[in-house]
């Protein structure tokens, strides 16, 4: 049996303490599976959450943690017919991200532009897909729409923000904790237009301020209760929220309902790491698809 390091957590769950690195068997590539060695991985909140024992891997998925990377093919499994030993790559998974190898689904991979670095590649996958899922697919951006992001200055929060501005948004309002955080967002290249700390202002009123008293037609929240309220009253007529997270708990103590009635709201939950092969695939290919397209309308292709 060939082997592998990867990064484990003592006992299955537990402090930051209890990652440790280890010995762990090498994957197999099974059929449609691309072996890859890895280069990078991505660091998101759900491995936090998972390492803490609230955010168990989806059924089949590896207990490793790690949802994006990115490397080199080192072998395929049967069946596959898109990638070839030595390919350079980056993909999503379900978990098995943290190790040297990982069996990903041919599918779930993306040819990596050799003017990225393994470190931009890994940091792709589950923040920009995820992000285009919420602003165009579910949040049907449209151009010189008004957008509100919240966590703005999280991976998939500047995904979102970027995507929103390069997808015609007529304004891009995010919120963070603190100025530096703030100041950032606004300095990036397609960036936030406005911001707000929510520790200490009403978001409500900024996203008001800056779309002539409209408010958002899209919200990208992962908080959940204690944004509930102002989100709504953020919402422009005919506005929809995707919700990808609960972060600050999922239970709302009261609904006024009438808000959502009177300005037609929708209000669409959002999930990508559970979701099928088949979902996750075409959902990539749609954004590769769109952003193509994107490119060569402002005759930007080479």
């Amino acid at each position: 049996m060939s082997t592998m390091r990867a990064v484990l957590i003592k006992d299955g769950k537990g402090p930051i303490e209890n990652l440790y690195i280890g010995e762990v068997e090498k994957p197999v590539p099974k059929e449609s599976q691309v072996l890859v060695k890895v280069a990078a991985f991505g660091l998101n909140r759900m491995d936090l959450s998972q390492r803490e024992g609230r955010y168990p891997p989806p059924p089949g998925a590896s207990i490793i943690l790690g949802v994006e990377f990115s490397g080199c093919v080192e072998s395929v499994g049967p069946g596959v017919t898109k990638w070839s030993p030595g390919d350079e790559v980056f993909g999503l998974s379900g978990g098995g991200a943290y190790a040297e190898y990982i069996a990903s689904h041919q599918d779930l991979l993306i040819r990596k532009s050799p003017h990225l670095s393994w470190e931009e590649a890994a940091s792709i996958p589950e923040n920009f897909i995820t992000a285009h899922q919420a602003v165009i697919l579910y949040g049907e951006l449209k151009r010189n729409d008004n957008v509100l992001v919240h966590a703005g200055a999280s991976g998939v929060g500047v995904a979102a923000i970027q995507l929103a501005r390069c997808f015609g948004a007529r304004s891009v309002t995010a919120t963070a904790s603190n100025k530096e955080k703030l100041d950032w967002l606004l300095s990036i290249p397609n960036g936030a237009t406005s911001v707000a700390n929510y520790k200490t202002e009403d978001f409500s009123k900024t996203i008001k301020n800056a779309t002539d008293g409209n408010g958002a037609d899209v919200v990208v929240d992962f908080v959940g209760r204690t944004h509930w309220e102002k989100n709504i009253d953020s919402l422009a007529v005919d506005g929809r929220m995707i919700i990808l997270a609960t972060m600050s708990g999922s239970v709302v103590p009261a609904v006024d309902l009438g808000p959502i009635l009177y300005k037609r709201l929708r209000i669409q939950g959002s999930t990508l790491r559970s979701r099928s092969v088949e979902y996750q695939s075409n959902l990539i290919n749609r954004c590769e698809i769109q952003m193509a397209h994107k490119e060569m309308s402002e005759n930007k292709n080479m």
